[in-house]
């Protein structure tokens, strides 16, 4: 006999953390190897599962109830089934139930159950369920709480407007700027050349000796040419 009791801790609130887990579906979702078949009248429903013990692959196939307890957040799973030779026969039964996590909008996951196995497989199974448990066990936990996680809120759309307002934003923001830089540089070039024509023109102009400048300073002191 194979027995199983975990503790599963998920960071979602238990309401979503019991939509995932109520559901056959979503259950055999979270479980690699494993598939879900038709279901029948009495609300029971056909499954397999694919486990590899070691070297050794077993296909497993069961019919499957399911009773919940939508109040308490509370399950019973029961299964019967063979490997797809007939050769070992089994049947199971666990309980589940999903409670409040220490952290507010946390969950916690408890599930006890037996597996009971007969046939030719029956001791190489057991013998290796232990680690065949702790890897499932992992694994569905994994897969577990990234379906309870909530879905990714899509990126709000921009209105055209506000689009059209914004760039019109960074073109006044940004382009103008260099424009003054450039507008800015020329004035001051323009204004320079300016002054400095205007300097040139106000000036008086410097009258240019006549090539007799120094006789007529000699005849001016009395002398004589």
């Amino acid at each position: 006999m194979i027995s199983i009791t975990e503790e599963i801790a998920v960071p979602s609130p238990p309401e979503r953390v019991w939509e995932v887990i109520s559901d056959p579906a979503a259950v055999v979702s979270c479980i690699g190897g494993a598939e879900l078949g038709p279901s029948h009248d009495d609300g029971s429903f056909e499954g397999t599962l694919a486990i590899r013990f070691g070297g050794l692959r077993v296909k497993f196939a069961a019919r499957v109830c399911l009773d919940l307890d939508e109040a308490a957040h509370e399950g019973r799973l029961t299964a019967r089934g063979a490997d797809g030779q007939g050769a070992t026969r089994f049947s199971a039964g666990a309980t589940f139930r999903v409670a409040e996590g220490e952290v507010p909008g946390t969950s916690r996951v408890f599930c006890d159950g037996e597996i009971k196995l007969n046939g030719k497989l029956a001791k190489l199974i057991e013998s290796g369920a232990g680690r065949v448990v702790s890897r499932m066990t992992a694994e569905f936990t994994e897969q577990l709480i990234e379906k309870c996680a909530p879905a990714a809120e899509p990126l709000a759309a921009v209105p055209a407007d506000a689009a059209d307002d914004a760039a019109a934003r960074r073109d006044t923001d940004t382009v103008p700027t260099v424009s003054n830089r450039r507008f800015g540089l020329l004035a001051r070039v323009r204004a320079w050349w300016a002054a400095r024509r205007s300097g040139s023109q106000g000036r008086a102009p410097q009258a240019i000796p006549p090539a007799n400048t120094r006789s007529d300073e000699v005849l001016g002191q009395g002398g004589r040419r």
